[in-house]
């Protein structure tokens, strides 16, 4: 088996999946939702970052952060966020199907943003996700991702939810 080494850059630019336990789908309703960004946000104030882009789904997340110019401790802070959310749940959710107090992947995946066009990819594949996964048939109907925000800044057009093309998910990502 290869040793995995994760890439590590002070200020760094990264995309992350965070995938649940078996795909247990814990962030399917609005309180679920609410109570991992309290968790996230609890984190931000002791080890800030900036979420540039996310989109919280049933069993997964994806999400853009950039960390402060001297910092790259980006797993601790994955680590407390599930950590906190698992400890926040009903005692009858904090345990997974093998009976353990664990309802997250041990691991995440991240990728080190590299260029404007990286980015881009990027967050069009976030966005993009909840279509895919069947959840809603155009990415402006999906309200846990961070798509109004990108057309209220003006990164993507008005009204053009139902125009990103399914292409964007069959992208290469590197």
């Amino acid at each position: 088996m290869p040793n995995y080494r994760r890439v590590i850059q002070n200020g760094g630019t990264y995309f992350f999946t965070v995938v649940t336990y078996k795909r247990q789908p814990l962030l399917l309703n609005i309180s679920s939702v609410n109570l991992f960004l309290h968790c996230i946000n609890g984190v931000k104030k002791k080890y800030p970052f900036e979420i540039n882009a996310y989109a919280i789904l049933p069993d997964h997340i994806h999400t853009i952060w950039t960390l402060p110019e001297n910092d790259s401790d980006y797993s601790n802070r994955w680590r407390l966020i599930k950590g906190n959310f698992t400890k926040s749940l009903p005692q009858s959710k904090q345990i997974n199907s093998n009976g353990e107090k664990n309802i997250w992947q041990s691991r995440f995946w991240e990728h080190l943003i590299r260029s404007q066009e990286d980015y881009n990819k990027h967050c069009d594949y976030i966005h993009y996700n909840p279509v895919k996964h069947g959840l809603v048939e155009s990415v402006d109907e999906w309200q846990f991702s961070s798509f109004k925000d990108f057309v209220t800044m003006g990164f993507y057009p008005e009204g053009c939810g139902k125009e990103i093309a399914k292409e964007i998910y069959q992208m290469d990502l590197e």
